[in-house]
């Protein structure tokens, strides 16, 4: 998975696990925590990040290009 829309709304988006603390830094990103543990390696972006397309594509193309990096299952 590269992507997902989030039911608690925004995105969800895979990213390189090394550069998930520069990715914070971004407007509307922050870390991604379920059942109260940080998942490394993923990031939430708030909706009022992902509101355009000029918005969404970047993270699209990130998670994307990072999901294809990785060996296949």
């Amino acid at each position: 998975m590269a992507v997902a829309a989030s039911g608690q709304g925004g995105l969800m988006v895979r990213v390189d696990p090394d550069e998930t603390e520069a990715l914070l830094v971004k407007p509307h990103a922050r870390e991604m925590v379920m059942r109260g543990r940080s998942m490394n390696g993923w990031l939430r972006v708030d909706d009022e990040g992902v509101r355009t397309k000029r918005q969404l594509a970047p993270w699209v193309k990130r998670g994307v290009s990072y999901a294809r990096s990785l060996p296949p299952k």
